[in-house]
């Protein structure tokens, strides 16, 4: 027998998920983890390819998730209470945000594809794409903006 049932995220809005449906949204992209400048002539945010310090640039994961916010205070740490307002600051690709937006999950995205590790097959991560915050300049941040994220 086939199961029909319509996915959670298809039926269920963001504000109303349980804790494992909120974070099984994510789909580990880590482009949350780029830092981001403002374009001065369009205001427009654009990223860079400088990571977080805690991102493992292999398995777009936090080193220290449970307590990223704290030793990180610039983290995008989304939730229910600030994903409207997080949402203009995350990648066009952002799973939280196409939910926001009434869009569908990418096809690649684990919910759908069954297995964790789609989202590198379909080259839409950072993984082994990235430098942490601690390897540049601070003041030379400008000099890593990237159009790809």
């Amino acid at each position: 027998m086939t199961n029909t049932a319509t996915p959670f995220w298809q039926t269920k809005p963001l504000l109303e998920m349980n804790h494992e449906e909120w974070e099984s949204i994510c789909d580990g992209c880590a482009k949350c983890c780029l830092h981001q400048l403002e374009d001065e002539e369009t205001e427009q945010l654009v990223f860079t390819d400088v990571a977080c310090n805690l991102l493992d640039d292999e398995t777009c994961r936090c080193t220290d998730y449970q307590n990223r916010s704290t030793r990180v205070p610039s983290c995008m740490t989304l939730s229910a209470d600030n994903v409207a307002e997080c949402a203009e600051f995350a990648p066009e690709s952002c799973s939280y945000r196409l939910l926001l937006e009434g869009e569908e999950l990418p096809d690649w995205h684990h919910l759908k594809t069954g297995d964790s590790n789609s989202v590198h097959v379909a080259g839409a991560s950072v993984a082994n794409r990235v430098r942490k915050f601690s390897e540049i300049q601070a003041d030379d941040l400008e000099d890593y903006v990237v159009d790809w994220p």
